[in-house]
């Protein structure tokens, strides 16, 4: 298993990783204190050597992708946090704007006239026809990257490589 990981991460270096919402707002809060991601019931399945090894993957890449459906589910967790720990990481998300984001915008209308929109929803089925052929995806959600294995779209479980301590 972690030959193969090592050998998606090699071969989209280049091209991108594309990160879901959890995994972002990991890097958020973790960004703005480590301490907080236990503690903060939409991060608190992570511990903070965790956002760690997230940071390392996100150096790794050249190319971080997001889409405004992501970030408005970034937002809408960040703005559950307390001050002054909110403030700082919606200025964490600004600066991620023009520090290392490439936010690609599919239209809704794309987006809902696939399959997989029903069950999915507007921001998981955003990320299959985002990802397809172009990108790596990193998330948590097992539904989607079960969907996203099917679909031939290249993804790593988070947890996968916390189990296995990449």
């Amino acid at each position: 298993m972690m030959e193969y990981i090592n050998e998606l991460l090699s071969r989209y270096r280049q091209k991108g990783i594309l990160i879901d919402t959890n995994i972002l707002l990991l890097y958020f809060v973790g960004t703005v204190n480590r301490e907080r991601i236990s503690k903060f019931k939409r991060t608190q399945q992570f511990i903070p050597e965790d956002y760690d090894l997230l940071q390392s993957i996100i150096a790794y890449f050249r190319n971080i992708v997001t889409t405004p459906n992501i970030l408005t589910e970034v937002n809408s967790l960040t703005n559950q946090l307390s001050e002054p720990e909110r403030s700082r990481c919606l200025a964490e998300i600004a600066q991620g704007f023009t520090a290392f984001f490439n936010e690609f915008y599919v239209d809704s209308k794309t987006i809902s006239t696939d399959g997989s929109f029903i069950r999915f929803g507007l921001t998981d089925s955003g990320i299959l026809q985002l990802a397809r052929n172009q990108y790596l995806v990193l998330t948590d959600d097992l539904k989607l990257s079960v969907h996203l294995e099917r679909e031939e779209v290249d993804v790593i479980n988070f947890n996968q490589l916390r189990t296995l301590g990449w």
